[in-house]
């Protein structure tokens, strides 16, 4: 295949050009004014960007275990529609992905989708904080780190246990921040929303006292640990901080806390209710800083499927998340890129060479010999999400006008979405 007159920007060497791209055999072979050969296939991006393929740091497939919701190839479709040629699944399925069993069975699985997939392993045995797992024999079965996401871990003893045996292994772990002692009702901030809905909800207090701690941990073990879903203000200085002191901090964004606040709660309910929760503008402008200045290094979605019927629950009794592989790439550039507090090639840089860099993955960079995975899309064209190949449709961005449309995703060379194809 022959890529046709793109303009290819390149995060990891920081270069934007006009230029066409010869694929074989699932890797980029060469750049350049190319003319083909009368056999290959020509994909013309004119007046279309090309970009290294999206890589998700955090996702829930909910395979096994809770498949109405989502399963691997669901997930793998709903990545491929966002442009993601590469995620990370998270370990808080069912069973747990403790056990060497469990994560085989999920990689041989992922490895018949038509993008990459990626699994880690649980640092704590049944995600019950008291145990670790046998972190060396996951590695050597294909974990691409560490986290009980979902649940903190509370002893931090353990913690640093953990951090130290990931930093041995090369590994990064990652942590779901929120001390429950700390929280009335999880999903929604203890704010004013909360007092007008007489719910209580969870501070951002409950967040800010475990990244504190783990910075410091961080610090004193060498770990690379990523703070997910930072949400709290005070949580980027404190991730800010741990970094000037030399600690090895990455902290995750997601889309929904860099665009929505804890009003979000009124307008859409359940859709607007996930961990950590929405919180103040302020907070939301602390995490668009932190973006900016480079504490926060990396986009992810948490992505986390559930039915329309979990979420029809009443607001205390429903399940926190909302989906987010179809329309994270488009929120990044309407509410980062177009206001102009990033740029494309620093937004890129945060969703393809920054996560793939830190979890030692293929691809992130558009070069001779790297993989095709590639994303060619539209920045200025607008959009409207409305159906999705996720099973589930739990987002308050259904409907919503979003700029940044995607027209191709390529994973191994290999077309894996076409909005052609779809509209």
């Amino acid at each position: 295949m022959i890529i046709k007159n793109g303009t290819i920007v390149n995060p990891r060497t920081k270069e934007i050009k006009k230029a066409d791209i010869r694929i074989e055999n699932s890797i980029i072979r060469e750049i350049g004014f190319l003319s083909p050969d009368g056999q290959e296939e020509v994909l013309d991006a004119e007046g279309l960007t090309i970009a290294p393929g999206l890589v998700d740091t955090h996702v829930h497939f909910r395979d096994p275990g809770f498949t109405y919701k989502e399963d691997i190839h669901t997930g793998a479709r709903s990545a491929a529609k966002g442009g993601f040629t590469s995620v990370i699944c998270m370990a808080n399925t069912s069973p747990v992905v403790d056990s060497v069993p469990v994560l085989a069975d999920i990689l041989k699985r992922g490895k018949e989708e038509s993008i990459r997939i990626y699994q880690t392993a649980a640092v704590s045995r049944k995600l019950q904080g008291q145990e670790l797992t046998s972190m060396e024999e996951l590695k050597e079965a294909g974990a691409c780190g560490f986290t009980d996401d979902g649940i903190p871990l509370k002893d931090a003893v353990l913690c640093y246990r953990a951090m130290e045996r990931a930093a041995a292994l090369g590994l990064p772990i990652s942590l779901h921040e929120e001390d429950p002692d700390f929280i009335t009702n999880n999903g929604i901030n203890q704010g004013k929303v909360s007092r007008d809905l007489g719910i209580g909800g969870s501070p951002a207090m409950a967040e800010e006292v475990l990244v504190a701690r783990d910075c410091m941990l961080a610090l004193h073990s060498g770990a690379h640990t990523v703070i997910q879903h930072i949400s709290s203000g005070n949580s980027v200085t404190l991730v800010r901080t741990a970094k000037a002191l030399g600690a090895n901090i990455h902290a995750e964004a997601t889309p929904h806390h860099f665009t929505l606040t804890e009003d979000a709660v009124r307008i859409h309910g359940t859709l607007a209710k996930m961990n950590p929760p929405l919180r103040t503008e302020k907070d939301r402008q602390a995490i668009i800083e932190g973006l900016r200045d480079g504490t926060i290094d990396l986009i992810a979605t948490d992505h986390a499927p559930h039915s329309s019927e979990e979420k029809s629950r009443p607001l205390t009794q429903a399940p926190s998340g909302i989906i987010g592989l179809e329309t994270a790439f488009s929120l990044g550039i309407t509410s980062l890129v177009k206001p102009g507090y990033l740029t494309l090639m620093e937004l890129l840089e945060k969703m393809t060479v920054n996560p793939a860099e830190l979890y030692h993955l293929p691809g992130g960079s558009i070069e001779l010999n790297a993989p095709a995975d590639l994303i060619i899309f539209n920045p200025e064209e607008e959009w409207v999400p409305e159906t999705f190949a996720s099973k589930s449709s739990n987002t308050p961005f259904k409907g919503r006008k979003l700029q940044g449309k995607i027209h191709y995703t390529l994973c191994g060379g290999n077309i894996v979405y076409s909005a052609a194809a779809r509209d």
